[in-house]
């Protein structure tokens, strides 16, 4: 949160988040390839502290490839998934944020640095615990209420109250409208 990031939104997604704020990156068709080279060259153009490769779903993609030019520049590179494809790729971070629509792919769990998950009712606090058991010990754990759902901002603090291994996770950039 609050770091010089640069996103690389890659398209295509089959998990179908109700809440998600980005359903334009879902129809692969709806959007221009570009090159890994260029994608390269821009992020250096910027200088960023972190690579954020998020999608859509990026995990759809095999970045191998991706990754590997993004680390022979001396870039940080994370990754945000929900983790319902097979792993692929080099990362420095890995933010996991599983839905219960689309179960992750078992290839996610060790590898991951931070679990995310969004909640909004008190099922989902149920799903948070179930993939918490399966992540390490030392991972991250945020919470993030849904944006559309009132009740859920509270749901979510009075959790993190009662469960100190849990922290809560802001959108800032919807709070300080940036895109």
């Amino acid at each position: 949160m609050g770091t010089n990031a640069f996103f690389i939104r890659l398209a295509g997604c089959d998990v179908g988040c109700p809440w998600c704020d980005t359903k334009i990156s879902w129809n692969m068709k709806r959007h221009p390839q570009i090159g890994i080279a260029d994608l390269v060259k821009q992020a250096i153009a910027v200088k960023p502290a972190i690579v954020v490769i998020t999608g859509g779903e990026p995990l759809m993609h095999d970045l191998t490839e991706l990754t590997a030019e993004l680390k022979a520049q001396g870039l940080r590179v994370h990754l945000e998934t929900s983790g319902s494809h097979p792993f692929s790729g080099n990362f420095d971070w890995v933010t996991f944020s599983p839905k219960r629509f689309k179960p992750p792919h078992a290839s996610i769990y060790e590898r991951v640095n931070e679990l995310k998950i969004v909640v909004k009712d008190a099922s989902d606090l149920i799903w948070a615990e179930q993939n918490a058991e399966k992540v390490a010990i030392n991972v991250m754990k945020y919470l993030q209420a849904e944006w559309e759902t009132a009740s859920s901002k509270d749901l979510v603090l009075q959790y993190v109250l009662s469960h100190a291994n849990w922290c809560v996770s802001i959108q800032t950039h919807k709070l300080l409208g940036v895109r």
